[in-house]
C-alpha cells in the first residue's frame, strides 16, 4: 500500500521522453484511471550508454520543466538514481503497483535492460507496456525488398514514408491523478540538485543559457520559431552556418522534450496553412533530416556496436594514426583552418555545432589528421548537447566511409573551399574565431596566404595570435588517399 492508498496505482517510467504532450506511455497510464506516479531514474550501471557533459546540462532543464509541467497538472515527477533493476525490485516490494508504462528505447543495453525489467515486474503481476514515442517508423518495421534491414537512406526514406500515415500527435493530459510516493528508504527520492548535472566551477556551459532553452516549453517556443522565421528557404539556407536557418531542434528531439510527430505535424500544418512557392521543397527537406535520424535509429538497432565497431568491417586494417598533439588541437580549435576552429569552439562554447560544419571537422580529423573517428565520436559524444546514440556515430561512420551509405573514402573535404563556399564574407569565422576579425573576406578562410602587411593590418600574428595549419591540405589529402589505397591492395576494402 502507499500511505494508506489503495493499491493499484501505475508508474511511467520517463527516459528520453521528457515531455507530457504525445506521451503514449503517460497517456495509457492517465487513460487508464488509476493513480498515476512518474518517475526518472538517472541510470547507473550498464543500462545504457553514460551520457556526456553537455548532455548533462541539458537533462537538467528538461527534467526542471517536466517536473513543474506535471506538478501544474496535480502530478509528481519523482527523481531516483542507480541501476534501474534494483529499483524497480525496492518499488515493487514497497509500493505495490499494477502497472508500468514506458516508452522504448533502441540501443542494446537499453534493450537488454527493459526486457529484465520486464520480466521481472510481470513475475510480480505488474501490467508492462511499452511504447513508441520517440520514432515515426519502429527500426523493425522498414524492410528492405528481401524482408531485411536497409543499408542506404534514399530507399530507406522512400520505403519510410510510403507506410507513414502519422497519427495526430496526442494532447498534454489536462489533469493527472498523483499517486503518493511510498515512504519507503530504498527509493526515497533526490533532488534535482542531488543529481549533479551541470558544472560547478568551472562552469563551462555558462554561456549555454545564451543559445537554449531547455524541456519541453522551449521546444514548443524554437519549433514556432523556425516554422515562422526560417522553414522558407530552408533547403537553401540550411548550408550556411552564419545564417539562423536551421530548426536547432536536436537537443530536444534528443531528449524528447518534442515528438518526430509532434515536429512532423506542425511542419505539415504550416506548409498547408502558408503556401507558396518553394515551400513545399523546404518541407520535404527539413523532414528528411527527421528521416535521417529514423534511418540511423534502424542502423543502430541492426548493428548494436555501431559507435564502436566499424559497420563495414573491410576498413578495420585501416592504419589510424595516434596523435595527441593533433587531436588536442582539433579539440581547443586551433588547427589554423579557420572554418574547423570555428567549429570546434562553437561546439565547446555552446554544445552544439552547425551540420555542414559538422561535416567539416569531421572529415579533418578523420582525413586529414587521419585520427580514428571514434575519437571524433566520443568527443562529440560529451560536448554535445544533443548527443545522440543512433545520429553520432552513424553521421561519424557516414564521414569517415566506414558507415551504411557512407561518402566514398576518397571525398576529402577542402577546409578553405568549404569555408568560402558556404561563409564567404567571413561571417561565421568572425563570430567564432575573433582574432580573426579584421581579417579581409579574401584571405578569412586562409590568413597565411595573407601578404604581411594585411596581417598586420588585422592584428594577426600567424602560430601567435593564430595557429599556421598544423597540417598542409594536399600534403593530407594525398596521406590520407595513399592510406585507402594500402587497404585496397590489401584486398580489405573497395573504392
Amino acid at each position: 500500500m502507499i500511505k494508506g492508498e489503495p493499491a493499484g496505482h501505475a508508474i511511467v517510467w520517463l527516459r528520453r521522453d521528457l515531455r507530457i504532450a504525445d506521451n503514449p506511455a503517460l497517456h495509457a497510464a492517465v487513460e487508464s484511471g488509476a493513480p498515476v506516479a512518474c518517475l526518472f531514474i538517472l541510470e547507473e550501471g550498464r543500462s545504457s550508454r553514460a551520457i556526456g557533459a553537455a548532455a548533462r546540462w541539458w537533462l537538467h532543464g528538461s527534467l526542471e520543466t517536466l517536473a513543474r509541467n506535471l506538478d501544474k497538472r496535480g502530478g509528481r515527477l519523482v527523481l531516483l538514481r542507480g541501476d534501474p533493476l534494483r529499483i524497480f525490485t525496492e518499488i515493487c516490494a514497497a509500493a505495490k503497483p499494477t502497472a508500468a508504462f514506458w516508452d522504448r528505447r533502441y540501443d542494446a543495453p537499453g534493450i537488454e535492460a527493459d526486457m529484465a525489467i520486464k520480466a521481472m515486474l510481470t513475475a510480480q503481476g505488474v501490467r508492462c507496456e511499452s511504447f513508441n514515442g520517440s520514432l515515426l517508423n519502429e527500426p523493425w518495421e522498414v524492410k528492405s525488398a528481401a524482408g531485411g534491414p536497409m543499408r542506404v537512406f534514399t530507399p530507406y526514406w522512400k520505403a519510410a514514408r510510403a507506410r507513414l500515415d502519422p497519427a495526430q500527435p496526442l494532447a498534454a493530459p489536462r489533469r493527472i491523478n498523483g499517486a503518493p510516493w511510498p515512504d519507503a528508504a530504498a527509493i526515497r527520492p533526490v533532488t534535482l540538485e542531488s543529481l549533479s548535472l551541470r558544472p560547478a566551477r568551472p562552469d563551462w556551459a555558462a554561456g549555454f543559457p545564451r543559445w537554449w532553452k531547455p524541456g519541453e516549453d522551449g521546444a514548443r517556443e524554437r519549433l514556432a520559431e523556425f516554422l515562422d522565421d526560417s522553414l522558407r528557404g530552408y533547403a537553401q539556407d540550411r548550408d550556411r552556418p552564419a545564417r539562423p536557418a536551421t530548426s536547432r531542434l536536436s537537443p530536444h528531439l534528443a531528449f524528447g522534450d518534442i515528438s518526430p510527430r509532434q515536429i512532423w505535424s506542425a511542419a505539415r500544418h504550416h506548409a498547408d496553412a502558408t503556401g507558396g512557392p518553394g515551400l513545399q521543397r523546404d518541407v520535404e527537406k527539413f523532414l528528411a533530416e527527421i528521416g535521417w535520424r529514423e534511418f540511423s535509429y534502424h542502423l543502430l538497432f541492426h548493428n548494436p556496436d555501431l559507435a564502436t565497431e566499424n559497420f563495414q568491417k573491410r576498413f578495420d586494417a585501416l592504419g589510424w594514426r595516434t596523435d595527441g598533439k593533433a587531436l588536442r588541437a582539433w579539440r581547443k580549435g586551433q588547427t589554423g583552418y579557420p572554418i574547423v576552429d570555428a567549429g570546434m569552439r562553437q561546439l565547446w562554447a555552446s554544445g552544439w555545432m552547425h551540420n555542414r560544419v559538422r561535416m567539416v571537422v569531421a572529415s579533418f580529423l578523420i582525413k586529414h589528421l587521419l585520427i580514428d573517428w571514434r575519437e571524433g565520436e566520443r568527443w562529440f559524444w560529451d560536448t554535445l548537447a544533443d548527443a545522440d546514440a543512433a545520429n553520432n556515430p552513424a553521421s561519424w561512420q557516414w564521414v569517415a566511409g566506414t558507415g551504411a551509405d557512407a561518402a566514398p573514402y576518397f571525398r576529402i573535404f577542402n577546409p578553405v573551399l568549404q569555408g568560402e563556399k558556404f561563409d564567404p564574407d567571413g561571417a561565421y569565422v568572425r563570430e567564432w574565431v575573433p582574432e580573426l576579425a579584421r581579417m579581409p573576406d579574401k584571405f578569412i578562410h586562409q590568413p597565411w596566404k595573407a601578404p604581411k602587411a594585411i596581417l598586420a593590418e588585422a592584428g594577426v600574428v600567424l602560430d601567435k595570435t593564430y595557429p599556421a595549419p598544423i597540417v598542409d591540405h594536399a600534403a593530407a589529402r594525398a596521406r590520407a588517399l595513399d592510406a585507402f589505397a594500402a587497404l585496397k591492395a590489401q584486398g580489405s576494402a573497395e573504392p
